[in-house]
């Protein structure tokens, strides 16, 4: 019988718990080949994953161990939020090589995608679903329900799509505590997961969207506290490619057993992180308003 491993890990911190995640699939993961392997590349490593961060806020945040920046992180953080929903490319246009989604589209605009008609370019599609704003409400209502839940998946488009949706989806439940409190819970489910080049921002940045889209809003219309519960990450395959696999090595685990932890792990909350991220923001408006002005998006 051949088994893709089921690794679970559950750890205060996010930096501690996708540190974790990463040995345990370097040390138990099986080799797959992947549809996206150029010639010559090693077998990825891959398997089933459970996380679940258990104070998703809590310090240290950022490890240090994955191969991109803080601007990088707030960028993300802006993308989720919708900031390049309009980078989608036109369904019907094959010269067109922009983006065939984006989870925030997704999520606020299910059912929809981009093609070019008559009067230019045009939303089209059966229906065209809020997501997020029917589990905001749906959470203000009951908090409680076990239905506050948001999908990406549209198998009318995404069966035959090259890189369709990893995301696959959200599922919210509030707990209230004596002090009347609500602590947001969060399961997120991935049908794919970049262990090493992009699940590290994903949980951050989902972290960021459920604070600053989902809590802050559940907080400002029902007069409560808001804080984030823990965060399970469910993913099918959580995999690193063969072609990081040395990378990985050199950054993480041949020196996670001589190095502090201080020296591995970022705060989020320490001062000079902080401004770095909140002094992105211009830059990162003007990478995308001279991106859109060089396609005349």
């Amino acid at each position: 019988m051949l088994n893709i491993p089921v690794i679970t890990v559950s750890e205060k911190t996010l930096a501690l718990a996708f540190e974790n995640a990463l040995m345990e699939l370097y040390k138990r993961g099986t080799r797959f080949r992947t549809q996206y392997d150029k010639p010559g590349d090693p077998e990825s490593l891959d398997c089933t994953l459970n996380l679940t961060v258990e104070e998703p806020e809590s310090e240290p945040m950022i490890h240090m161990a994955f191969p991109a920046g803080i601007e990088q992180l707030k960028e993300y953080v802006l993308e989720l939020q919708g900031l390049k929903d309009h980078w989608v490319k036109n369904m019907n246009d094959p010269a067109d090589t922009r983006w065939e989604y984006t989870y925030h589209g997704r999520l606020e605009r299910y059912g929809t995608w981009k093609e070019m008609g008559e009067q230019g370019s045009e939303t089209k599609g059966p229906f065209n679903i809020n997501q997020i704003e029917g589990v905001i409400t749906k959470l203000c209502n009951q908090p409680f329900t076990r239905q506050a839940q948001m999908i990406t998946w549209m198998p009318n488009i995404d069966l035959d799509c090259f890189d369709p949706p990893c995301l696959q989806s959200l599922w919210y439940r509030i707990l209230e505590d004596e002090a009347g409190v609500y602590w947001l819970n969060c399961n997120i489910r991935f049908r794919s997961n970049d262990a090493w080049g992009a699940s590290f921002m994903n949980m951050f940045g989902f972290i960021q969207f459920n604070k600053e889209v989902i809590a802050s809003e559940v907080s400002r219309r029902t007069g409560k506290t808001v804080k984030l519960g823990r965060m399970n990450w469910q993913a099918d395959s959580y995999h690193i490619y063969g072609k990081d696999i040395e990378m990985a090595k050199s950054m993480l685990f041949d020196r996670v057993d001589s190095m502090q932890l201080e020296e591995r792990t970022y705060n989020f909350s320490d001062a000079y992180i902080r401004q770095m991220y909140d002094d992105a923001e211009p830059g990162i408006l003007e990478k995308i308003r001279q991106y859109d002005a060089a396609r005349q998006v």
